[in-house]
C-alpha cells in the first residue's frame, strides 16, 4: 500500500484500509497463533494516516488542544502536518509527547481523570487502531461489547435480559476500580505481544503508555501504570487486559461440555454461569446459589489480579433478578406480568438515568429567558432525542411520558418568566397552532402527540396531563 503518491483523497484511502483491515482480520481468524511482524509499514501508510486524521478531525474531541496548545480544527493545511509526521515516523524519529490532564467531576462527588494527547499523538495513535482492532477483533469473544464496532450497550442489555429469563437468576455486578489508571504495563505488553512481533509497533505502543501526564497544576507525573483515558488507543488496550476475564469465562464453559453436561452439574448441585462485559462494567448471571456466587466473587478477583486490576468493593455487588439492578442506565429486573402470574425480565430507564436527563433539561430551560423558543427548543431537543433513542429498546413508553410532561411544564415555565409570568390564553394564541405543536418560531416541541388529555400513569401513580395540570396554573 506504501506508493509515491502521497496524501490519496479520503474515499480512496478509505477503501484501501477497509481493504487491509479486511486481510488482516482474516489471517488473524485462521491463524489464532500467527504473530504479526511487518505492521509499521502500515501505520506509516498514507492511506491510514489520512483515515486517521480525518476521524481526529471529525471527532468531538477536536475543539481540546493538548500540551501543545493545538487544536485540530485549527489546522488548515492538514497535508503539511502529515508530510512532516510521516516522515518522523519513517525515521524513527517520532517521540509522543505527555497527555494533558483535565479532571471532570462525577456524580457522587469524586472526579476522573481524563488525558487529552497533541494533535500528531492522536494521529498516530488513529492509525495504530486502525491496524491493531482486526488482529485483536479475531481473538475478542462474544461476551465483550464495549468499545468495539457493531456492538452497542443495547446488545449487552440485550445478551442480559436473555440469561436471566432463562434460570440464571443470581447476578454478580462488577465494576473494576480505577481501571484505565491501574493496569499493569507488563503484563498487557505481553498479551500484546502474543499478537504483534513487529518490534517498533510494540515501541510505539509502550511509548504511548509511558509518555506521562502534565497535571493541572503543571507538573509532570509518570505513567508507571494505566493507559490514560481519553486517547484514541486506551479503549483498545483496556480491553485487550480485560480480555483475560473473557477468556476465563469462555474456557469455563466449554469445559462443561454439551447441554447435557451442563444438566448434569446442575443435579449435581454446581453451578454455571456467563459473562457479560462492557468495558469494566461487567455481569456475571450465574445459575446456581448465593454461595456459589460469592465463591465466584473470589475467583474473577483472582484472575484480574495478575494484570493489576482490582474489584470495587462499593460497586460490586450481588443480587438476584427478582431484587433487580442497573446496568449502562437500564434497571433490569424480573416481576408478574400485568394481568397473569407469568414472571417476566423487564428493562427499562434506570432512576438515574432519568434524574440525569431531567437535570439536563431543568439547567437548559433555567438559563436566560433572551433567547428565542426556537434557540431554546434547538437546544433542549437533541438531548431528548439522543436519550429516547437510547432507551427506546427497553419497556420505557411510561417513563417518555413522564419526561415529556416534565420537559413540557419546564418549558411553560421559561415561557411564563419570558413573558412576565403571561396567562394561559396569551400564551397559547402566541405560540400554538394547534394543541402545543409550536407554529409562529416554526420548531416542534419532542413529541407533541404525546401531549393529550388522556391520564398516564408513572410506576402505578397517576400523573396529570399538562391540561390538567397546566389551566389552574395559568389562571393564577
Amino acid at each position: 500500500m506504501n506508493t509515491d503518491d502521497l496524501w490519496p483523497g479520503f474515499d480512496e484511502a478509505e477503501s484501501q484500509v477497509l481493504r487491509m483491515q479486511a486481510k488482516l482480520h482474516q489471517w488473524a481468524t485462521h491463524s489464532p497463533d500467527r504473530r504479526f511482524c511487518d505492521l509499521f509499514n502500515l501505520v506509516s501508510d498514507p492511506c491510514f494516516l489520512v483515515v486517521a486524521w480525518h476521524r481526529v478531525r471529525g471527532n468531538r474531541g477536536a475543539r481540546s488542544a493538548g500540551v501543545d496548545g493545538v487544536k485540530p480544527n485549527s489546522i488548515l493545511f492538514g497535508d503539511r502536518m502529515l508530510t512532516e509526521l510521516r516522515d518522523d515516523l519513517k525515521a524513527r524519529r517520532f517521540q509522543p509527547l505527555p497527555v494533558r490532564e483535565r479532571m471532570i467531576p462525577k456524580a457522587n462527588g469524586k472526579r476522573r481523570r481524563l488525558g487529552i494527547p497533541t494533535v500528531r499523538d492522536r494521529i498516530v495513535q488513529a492509525s495504530l487502531k486502525l491496524v491493531l482492532e482486526p488482529i485483536f477483533e479475531a481473538d475478542f469473544k462474544p461476551c465483550s461489547f464495549g468499545f468495539r464496532p457493531k456492538r452497542r450497550a443495547q446488545d449487552a442489555i440485550a445478551e442480559i435480559h436473555h440469561f436471566t429469563s432463562r434460570s440464571y437468576e443470581w447476578v454478580l455486578e462488577g465494576d473494576i476500580t480505577a481501571c484505565f489508571d491501574e493496569i499493569d504495563h507488563t503484563a498487557l505488553m505481553g498479551r500484546v505481544r502474543d499478537r504483534i512481533g513487529d518490534k517498533c509497533v510494540l515501541a510505539l505502543v509502550k511509548a504511548f503508555l509511558k509518555s506521562g501526564i502534565l497535571s493541572e497544576d503543571g507538573e509532570m507525573v509518570g505513567t508507571k501504570t494505566g493507559t490514560p483515558q481519553g486517547g484514541i488507543l486506551s479503549p483498545l488496550l483496556a480491553n485487550i487486559a480485560l480480555s483475560v476475564l473473557d477468556v476465563h469465562f469462555a474456557e469455563a464453559w466449554k469445559s462443561w461440555g454439551s447441554d447435557s453436561s451442563r444438566c448434569r452439574r446442575h443435579v449435581k448441585g454446581l453451578a454455571t454461569y456467563r459473562l457479560v462485559r462492557y468495558a469494566d462494567d461487567f455481569v456475571v448471571m450465574v445459575s446456581g446459589t448465593r454461595q456459589q456466587v460469592e465463591a465466584l466473587k473470589e475467583e474473577v478477583a483472582t484472575v484480574l489480579s495478575p494484570m493489576g486490576l482490582r474489584l470495587s468493593e462499593e460497586k460490586t455487588t450481588i443480587v438476584h433478578i427478582d431484587e433487580g439492578f442497573d446496568f449502562l442506565g437500564f434497571r433490569i429486573q424480573r416481576q408478574t406480568k400485568p394481568g397473569s402470574n407469568k414472571l417476566v425480565v423487564y428493562t427499562w430507564p434506570s432512576r438515574k438515568a432519568l434524574a440525569s436527563i431531567m437535570a439536563k433539561v431543568k439547567m437548559l430551560t433555567r438559563q436566560g429567558t433572551h433567547q428565542s423558543l426556537a434557540n431554546l427548543l434547538r437546544q433542549v431537543n437533541p438531548a431528548l432525542r439522543g436519550w429516547t433513542n437510547y432507551f427506546r429498546h427497553g419497556v420505557s413508553k411510561a417513563t417518555f411520558h413522564y419526561l415529556n410532561h416534565y420537559t413540557w411544564r419546564r418549558v411553560i415555565g421559561w415561557l411564563r418568566r419570558k413573558h412576565l409570568r403571561a396567562n394561559w390564553k396569551f400564551l397559547r394564541r402566541r405560540y400554538c397552532d394547534n394543541g402545543w405543536q409550536i407554529g409562529q418560531d416554526g420548531v416542534a416541541l419532542f413529541d407533541t402527540r404525546a401531549v393529550s388529555v388522556t391520564r398516564y400513569r408513572y410506576r402505578g401513580q397517576r400523573i396529570p396531563t399538562p391540561w390538567d395540570e397546566w389551566k389552574t396554573v395559568m389562571a393564577g
